[in-house]
């Protein structure tokens, strides 16, 4: 039975100057306005550290939560008393919890005798409480109760975002690649900032969120980005020391030749003992300059970026050479699995883009050195609006595996169309590959899939702590005044970060909880339509751009737009393959490239077989006629003419939706929202346009219902 939270009269003993919150007054405050702390500072709030914990009062985050309980108490008319039993809320410093509450970042919430005692054994948990009664506002601050508790823990302990910012405007992708929200919250001027309010104000939002980890440059690490590594160290540092008040540890990105860039050695050869001796040496550099740094995030043999294969090593032989050199700081290796032939030949048929994370580590599983995390793509191909679960996360049960999604929206639309991504993540991470009341991805990431006992299994140096990877996800955030372009996309950075601590929460309740926190007080209509904007404009998206799983039909380079052939017959791979008489890549094991074969049974023959497969993802997996009949009873020509139609009507009516509200909200999002809407609308008509010509003028199947097509 749970022990109740303790309530004794412990007194707040003074840490002394804890440093104001941070809040730039220009910059949106996303779901951390004023008014949402106001149900909790209008109480008693006391901040309890036991006698004799000397540790907890230099501690930066316990320092955060009286900075937190002081800011909001002095703006909403409550106080801190320095007493328990004085107060209507206690957050308990209670060392010696963390270990029955289930880890460091765990809180558990008691309610009796009209107070609300939230206890934890270190301060990064009893930030996550302090975040809690926030987001549960009037009835999580209800203090009437039996002494029942209830115990949160995050499923995982790894729970990171990286940014692909660049130090240097880089002249094709810009400061922040794949970036639609501005330039970069940590660089400008090809420096670190000098200012660096806004990364605090940043990490407030991303620990409120639940977000403990952040990798702070660019997977393609250009030359005056991997400086940071060296020379740019102490700035560095003082990024993280940014973050490190909401208990965020920073992570670098870090180019494999940097041996050779940076140190003027000629190799980086992983085998070469002068290679592993320089990373030896930067390691202990880093962490003698940042003692919680995080570790390192590797982008290798992909895109262009150099790596092992070079020295015709493996890329267990390259991760493990730098999990050697951060092991014995704590740290960590992210090895991204986005490898794939980038120079293939559209004419082969063969060649498929799918099979490659699978190809290039499945063999390997076992190998991978205990703090080596393999960090997966959620899809074997690149973020598209529809892929299938990569099935590498079911393949490899001795490596520690990461899901990686993108926040930011690359493909669905650039943080200029409105789209909701909590429910595709929902779907992704609750995907169970052995078949009903099997585990889920979640499960897999979080160390619990088949045979993670926790071992290095037949001898391997594969296992890990449980063999816990964690979640990854391409930030969304830019300088932009609303931090992500969009107003409303920041629902999808505030999404990712709640299904990473909880992926069984509903993407509906957590679209709720951000506009409640977002929009506190605002009329119930704006919640309503904001609903109905964003509940399924995933699908809505998917219904004018991309259909039934086919991906890349995209304008090459900036991916923003439609231009179906745009990828079809270049290097990076070849993704619908129409021609007059169908359409669709047969990734069968009977006729195909035998990707199917990759799944583990019931998926394997699910996708293999047409009469099984999902009509979602039929593009992806086989080649089928324009008459092939859907089990909507639709040809595969009429639903494309169908559901263009239909997904700009749904863009027309979120227009309506959002036009109805718009005097209800403050008027600089008013107008960015409806300025962006616009946006939407003129891109969801050309997409409608482009693909339904496309395939009438394929096929020659005209419209059953005689439309305008061009």
């Amino acid at each position: 039975m749970a022990t109740p939270a303790p309530t004794t009269d412990r007194t707040v003993r003074t840490a002394p100057g804890p440093a104001a919150v941070p809040v730039d007054p220009a910059v949106h405050p996303a779901w951390l306005p004023d008014a949402a702390l106001a149900p909790l500072g209008r109480r008693q709030v006391a901040v309890v550290v036991p006698d004799g914990v000397a540790d907890a009062l230099a501690d930066p985050v316990v320092r955060t939560v009286r900075a937190e309980v002081t800011a909001a108490t002095a703006a909403h008319g409550g106080a801190a008393p320095e007493r328990a039993d004085d107060a209507d809320v206690a957050l308990v410093l209670d060392p010696g919890a963390a270990g029955r509450l289930g880890g460091p970042e765990a809180f558990e919430v008691a309610r009796a005798a009209g107070r609300v005692t939230v206890t934890a054994g270190t301060g990064a948990g009893l930030l996550h409480g302090f975040f809690h009664l926030v987001r549960g506002g009037e009835p999580a601050l209800a203090g009437d109760g039996d002494g029942a508790v209830e115990r949160h823990a995050p499923a995982t302990t790894l729970r990171m975002l990286d940014h692909w910012d660049n130090v240097a405007v880089h002249p094709a992708m810009g400061q922040v690649e794949r970036g639609y929200a501005g330039g970069s919250i940590f660089y400008a001027d090809g420096e670190v900032r000098a200012d660096l309010t806004r990364v605090a104000q940043y990490a407030r939002l991303l620990a409120a969120a639940g977000v403990n980890r952040v990798a702070i440059n660019n997977v393609n690490v250009h030359a005056r980005e991997a400086r940071l590594l060296t020379d740019d160290l102490p700035e560095v540092a003082r990024i993280a020391a940014a973050f490190r008040p909401y208990g965020i540890r920073t992570h670098l990105s870090v180019s494999w030749a940097s041996p050779v860039v940076l140190g003027g050695l000629t190799t980086s050869d992983p085998l070469d003992e002068d290679v592993r001796a320089w990373w030896r040496a930067a390691a202990a550099r880093v962490w003698d300059a940042i003692e919680d740094f995080g570790g390192f995030v590797v982008k290798a043999d992909s895109e262009g970026q150099p790596g092992p294969f070079a020295y015709g090593r493996s890329h267990a032989d390259g991760a493990n050479m730098l999990a050697e050199a951060v092991a014995p700081h704590g740290g960590l290796v992210h090895w991204r699995a986005f490898v794939y032939n980038h120079t293939q030949d559209w004419r082969d048929r063969g060649t498929d883009r799918a099979r490659a994370a699978y190809d290039h580590f499945v063999p390997h599983d076992g190998e991978f050195a205990d703090n080596v995390v393999v960090q997966v793509k959620h899809g074997p191909i690149d973020f598209q609006v529809r892929e299938p679960v990569s099935p590498t996360f079911a393949a490899m049960p001795r490596t520690r595996l990461a899901l990686e999604l993108q926040v930011t929206q690359e493909y669905t639309g650039q943080q200029r169309h409105a789209v909701y991504l909590g429910r595709p993540w929902s779907q992704v991470l609750g995907f169970r590959f052995w078949g009903d009341g099997s585990p889920t991805v979640a499960d897999v990431v979080a160390g619990r899939g088949p045979g993670a006992d926790g071992g290095t299994g037949d001898g391997g140096a594969g296992g890990g702590a449980g063999r816990e990877g964690g979640v990854a996800a391409v930030s969304n955030v830019g300088d932009d005044r609303f931090w992500t372009g969009h107003p409303l996309a920041q629902a999808n950075l505030y999404a990712f970060g709640r299904l990473a601590w909880d992926p069984a929460l509903d993407p509906a309740d957590l679209l709720d909880e951000w506009a409640g926190l977002t929009f506190p007080g605002a009329d119930r209509r704006v919640r309503e339509a904001l609903h109905a904007i964003l509940d399924e404009s995933w699908e809505t998206y998917e219904m004018y751009t991309a259909p039934l799983g086919v991906g890349f039909m995209v304008r090459p380079h900036h991916h923003y737009g439609p231009d179906v052939d745009g990828y079809e017959y270049t290097p990076w791979g070849t993704y619908h393959f129409a021609d007059r008489d169908g359409i669709g890549v047969d990734r069968t094991r009977a006729t195909g490239t035998g990707y199917t074969g990759q799944y583990p049974a019931p998926w394997r023959d699910v996708y293999e077989d047409l009469e099984t497969c999902p009509d979602e993802l039929l593009l992806f997996f086989h080649h089928v006629p324009y008459t092939h009949v859907l089990r909507s009873g639709s040809t595969v020509a009429q639903h494309v003419y169908d559901t263009r139609f239909a997904g700009l009507e749904r863009v027309l009516r979120t227009v309506e939706a959002w036009q109805a509200v718009a005097d209800l909200v403050d008027p600089d999002v008013a107008e960015r929202v409806t300025e962006r809407l616009a946006e939407q609308v003129r891109s969801a008509t050309e997409w409608r346009d482009v693909l339904n010509t496309y395939f009438w003028r394929k096929s020659g199947i005209p419209d059953a219902k005689g439309r305008e097509i061009y």
